[in-house]
């Protein structure tokens, strides 16, 4: 039995460790340096007791394959994480054949911020409208353009510093 509970340990300190290290990842690209380093602190820690429980038991091959389990899953598990989190600012780029005054309207009025640019394509002219959108919000946005233009092309950026412009504000919601 205790070699169950061992192998649990090594498995649940290297899923959290390595979920940790995908978080903390992305809070480095994002400039969040203090958190960045929180995160590593704790990371590292955690790190250390489980290779520690694996490296005093080498000959065992339960330790190894709960090791690498736990990395496995900590991947996964960290990009959950991350996708629930939605930190981040994107850039959408949209081009659209429809009519570019009621698209660009259509997305303001769903308190999206629009700028329309002129440009040239393969059949001439062109409009880009360009939305700078937080990343917890694109599902919506995303939802508002395939209503609009389900053909519609559209390219997604991170835009990692952004300053000033326009932000859907969001709905506080009374809890009742």
């Amino acid at each position: 039995m205790s070699y169950i509970w061992g192998y649990l340990f090594i498995f649940v300190a290297r899923c959290t460790d390595v979920s940790m290290a995908t978080i903390r990842t992305i809070m480095v690209v994002r400039g969040r340096k203090f958190v960045a380093a929180m995160i590593g602190f704790i990371e590292i820690i955690i790190y250390i007791l489980a290779i520690n429980k694996v490296l005093s038991g080498m000959d065992n091959i339960g330790n190894i394959l709960s090791y690498a389990f736990g990395f496995a899953a900590g991947n996964y598990v960290g990009i959950l994480i991350e996708e629930k989190m939605a930190i981040g600012t994107l850039v959408a780029q949209i081009i659209t054949k429809k009519d570019i005054e009621g698209f660009s309207s259509y997305l303001r009025e769903k308190n999206f911020g629009v700028t329309v640019t002129e440009g040239s394509g393969k059949e001439g002219k062109i409009h880009i409208l360009n939305v700078v959108l937080n990343r917890k919000d694109f599902p919506n946005f995303e939802a508002c353009v395939d209503k609009y233009d389900k053909d519609a092309f559209i390219t997604i950026t991170d835009a990692r510093n952004i300053k000033g412009g326009y932000f859907r504000k969001r709905r506080l919601v009374k809890k009742k």
